[in-house]
């Protein structure tokens, strides 16, 4: 069926834990697809069912209670898709999965810092989790790095390193540890580990020999073929591929699920691979960003890990970025964030005195006990402040990988001495950032939608104009995987039922001596009036903007601030409010400092947290202050 007549499309992602459906329709009267139902079921990878589909049937059923309507075959042995434009079933179905522990890769590339990195963003880029990095100068002896391939057990093992034409010696050594690893797959007794080679092309016949009989060896373009250019696509379309033939094929009932995902097209059945969940939803931002013409960036807190995905410029083009901060997580991996930030930096978001002892105890339960969620107000506070730490933590992780290209030679001129660029910068540039998405339980569910607004900004810092965002109900996964077949179709759900907007955040920057104001913002409201607001130093301010209405803005900074066009230059453009408002943020950036002293410092996070929950009687009939 062409994607133009699909009338009713199914989605679901099985999660480790929760397997999610949603039914998208179009409405003849909004001129639009739109989300019409959504059921969850418990994931049955496991024992004792050790077969997805289950877990899908019951998400699916949900639905079909739901609609009281049909959606499943009669015998109940999977999704019903339709070849005409009625009855039962669905035009369409996609689906995404992380169950089972997701893609889990090894990359290996001669030089840390180089071609590793560039195997790292490829396997990232596909939505896998890189478990290691092994470089012909990583410290380590061959032994431990034979040992350390063998104890992880990766999925899929990318070998990448030299540009095309240079010296093969450092590659053939990489294959030859990988062959002494004798790596097997964490699914399927006598299948061969995958293994892409994405190296200097000259060494290919080399690797060949090394790794042909052991592993099943797949070769593609190199992943740097000269040291100026990258060239992750081939590398991540073969993960993808790959993760669907031999991890995916392996686990229990996933051989199944893969053959009910698809559609007919003119009366041939046309099957739609299943994607990893982080995959999906990366694919999603790429796209969001480049319909819009934006810089976007999103962060999906879990149980586990941490993922921040972005799309910022690089000479003059888009680059796609995604890091996984395997370590920070709310649920399983809370005692760590506590370790990575500290604990002066996780009380310091607490308004209120805290034992040390009682708050270690506290993430300790929730450790053992992952699935409990908040039951007393300071129980959601203590969370929450753990969340910002974990969410600027995983920035610095993501800053850090998503950088320009290292080791590639730079003219410079005279002019340039004194200038400190240099190649392999980071390409997160707040300044530039348009949208920012928050995703996950903790930022998803939180009791008001204020209490996220200012979880993004108190961790991410954003600067100058951006608009937040929050995902309502988690379903960027399945509308990244429908991107895929039907840009349009995802796009309008996106923008109308999935995306939340937050309102914009203006936060200038910059070096100041004393001042009673750092800009001024002049604002013609609906109504006609004009309204000024001053943003004054240390203090947050709101202003109240439903959801879908612009106000024209001109913001004039004092000299040294830069409000998005420079220091000391004047913003002109539109301002959008949402469910919480505009934010006016005067606390500074470089460096964003809390009062030393305690008591200050509680009075002050709680007058930043009250100024934002003040909202006007038609907010909180529309639910704007939930």
């Amino acid at each position: 069926m062409a994607a133009e007549r699909m009338q009713t499309i199914l989605a679901t992602d099985c999660g480790s834990t929760t397997t999610k459906s949603i039914l998208i329709e179009y409405s003849e009267e909004a001129g639009r697809y739109r989300l019409a139902r959504r059921g969850e079921a418990p994931t049955t990878v496991e024992a004792p069912a050790e077969d997805v589909t289950k877990g899908v049937l019951n998400a699916v059923g949900e639905i079909e209670d739901l609609e009281g309507r049909t959606f499943l075959k009669e015998n109940q042995d999977g999704v019903h898709v339709r070849q005409g434009p009625a009855g039962d079933g669905v035009d369409l179905y996609v689906s995404t999965s992380s169950a089972g522990g997701g893609l889990q890769m090894t990359v290996a590339g001669v030089v840390k810092s180089m071609t590793g990195e560039s195997a790292q963003r490829a396997a990232l880029g596909a939505g896998a989790i890189v478990m290691d990095i092994v470089a012909s100068n990583d410290r380590r002896l061959p032994h431990e790095k034979v040992e350390d391939i063998r104890r992880l057990r990766p999925d899929m093992i990318l070998l990448s390193g030299g540009i095309d034409g240079g010296t093969i010696d450092h590659v053939v050594e990489l294959a030859e540890i990988v062959r002494a690893a004798d790596p097997k797959p964490r699914f399927g007794v006598g299948f061969k580990l995958p293994v892409i080679y994405a190296g200097n092309k000259d060494a290919a016949s080399a690797v060949k020999e090394e790794l042909g009989n052991i592993v099943e060896l797949k070769i593609v373009d190199n992943l740097r073929p000269v040291l100026e250019r990258e060239n992750l696509g081939p590398a991540r379309d073969l993960i993808h591929e790959l993760f669907m033939e031999h991890v995916m094929a392996q686990a229990p009932g996933y051989a199944h699920l893969m053959e009910w995902t698809g559609r007919f097209v003119d009366g041939k059945w046309k099957n739609v691979p299943i994607m990893p969940t982080p995959g999906a939803v990366g694919k999603l931002i790429e796209r969001v960003a480049k319909m819009e013409n934006i810089r976007v960036m999103g962060v999906d807190i879990g149980g586990a890990t941490t993922d921040v995905f972005s799309v910022f410029d690089s000479d003059g083009e888009p680059v796609f970025n995604r890091t996984v901060s395997a370590n920070l997580g709310m649920s399983y991996s809370i005692s760590n964030v506590l370790a990575s930030a500290g604990m002066e930096n996780v009380m310091r978001w607490v308004p209120f005195h805290v034992d040390e002892a009682d708050l270690r105890n506290r993430i300790r339960n929730k450790m053992i006990r992952p699935t409990t969620i908040p039951q007393e107000l300071e129980e959601l506070i203590i969370e929450q402040a753990i969340a910002r730490e974990a969410l600027r933590l995983a920035l610095v992780q993501h800053k850090d990988l998503a950088t320009g290209l290292k080791g590639v030679a730079q003219e410079r001129t005279i002019g340039d001495a004194f200038e400190q660029t240099q190649t392999g910068a980071t390409l997160v540039n707040m300044m530039d950032l348009d949208l920012l998405i928050g995703s996950g339980g903790v930022l998803s569910h939180a009791p008001r939608r204020s209490q996220t607004a200012l979880m993004l900004v108190d961790s991410f810092l954003p600067e100058g104009v951006t608009m937040l965002a929050v995902d309502s109900i988690f379903m960027m996964p399945h509308l990244g995987v429908l991107s895929e077949v039907h840009p349009q179709a995802a796009v309008d759900v996106f923008n109308n039922d999935c995306l939340i907007k937050l309102g914009h955040c203006v936060a200038p920057t910059g070096a100041f001596k004393k001042a009673d104001h750092l800009a001024v913002v002049s604002m013609v409201m609906p109504d006609g009036s004009t309204v000024e607001e001053k943003i004054t130093p240390g203090e947050l301010k709101h202003v109240a903007l439903g959801a879908g209405e612009k106000v024209k803005t001109v913001i004039t900074p004092i000299k040294g601030i830069d409000v998005g066009n420079g220091p000391g230059e004047i913003w002109e453009g539109t301002l959008e409010g949402g469910v919480v408002g505009l934010i006016l943020d005067g606390r500074g950036r470089h460096p964003f400092n809390l009062p030393e002293d305690d008591a200050n410092r509680v009075k002050m996070l709680q007058t930043w947290s009250q100024t934002l929950v003040t909202y006007p009687e038609r907010f909180l009939t529309m639910g704007g202050g939930k």
